[in-house]
């Protein structure tokens, strides 16, 4: 089914329900082939719409917290935060479950490392167990399945839309939590949509289960509303102009 025009500020429904097959490939495999690059668009800043929560949008903090509790330890800079290495992730005050979540962030100039280790953080939903990475996969090999926009460790972006180090991309994520019944059962799985600065790359992908690293791990029943957070891999990955649709208001 073809897909009707993407509309970042409120996104069109998405009636696509056919899913690809987790791949055959070992999981994180670098035999695996990378995903074509395609150069994106010119940026362009999106302001949030009437509806949006905003998260982030300059010089406050006060809607995230660090994941074990306290004050944000991540810094303020330019309009934006910045990952202060080794102090933890940080996490939303509030609760969501299936959102409309857009954000920007950049890649650190000049960059330092290679494949995992360079301008590598993630977008987790779901309290951390689901997550949309986010790396410098501009002339950076990599696994397939964790490049920028991979969700990661199950699905590879469909393309490498990354735009280079020290230049903003945004992220618009349409997230459905997984349904439980009473006693645990997975009625239907976690659900992702991703456009990545401007090109759609995850397209309503079923997880199989939380994502991680070297492993599959199965679904475990939880909360329906959970904090959204971003990761500290070491790496000062800057953020901006975050906002939220709640998609399932209470």
């Amino acid at each position: 089914m073809k897909l009707p025009a993407v509309c970042l500020a409120v996104f069109c429904a998405l009636p696509l329900t056919a899913q690809s097959p987790l791949s055959q490939w070992p999981q994180h495999s670098k035999e695996r082939a990378a995903p074509a690059i395609v150069a994106p668009g010119a940026y362009v800043s999106q302001a949030p719409p009437a509806d949006a929560v905003v998260l982030f949008g300059g010089p406050s903090l006060s809607r995230w917290t660090h994941e074990a509790g306290g004050p944000a330890k991540w810094r303020l800079v330019d309009g934006a935060f910045e990952v202060v290495p080794n102090t933890g992730a940080l996490m939303t005050v509030d609760s969501f479950g299936d959102a409309q979540l857009h954000i920007e962030w950049m890649s650190p100039t000049p960059p330092r490392g290679r494949d995992q280790d360079r301008g590598n953080s993630g977008v987790f939903f779901g309290g951390g167990r689901y997550e949309v990475q986010v790396l410098d996969s501009h002339g950076n090999v990599t696994y397939a399945d964790g490049q920028a926009a991979s969700l990661y460790g199950q699905f590879p972006p469909l393309v490498n839309a990354s735009r280079p180090p020290g230049e903003w991309q945004t992220y618009d994520i349409v997230y459905h939590r997984p349904r439980f019944d009473a006693a645990g059962k997975v009625l239907s799985a976690a659900r992702f949509t991703v456009i990545h600065n401007g090109v759609l790359v995850q397209d309503n992908m079923e997880l199989v289960g939380p994502t991680a690293n070297q492993s599959r791990p199965p679904y475990e029943k939880h909360a329906d509303r959970l904090p959204i957070s971003l990761q500290d891999h070491g790496h000062p990955v800057r953020f901006r102009n975050i906002w939220l649709r709640d998609l399932e208001k209470r």
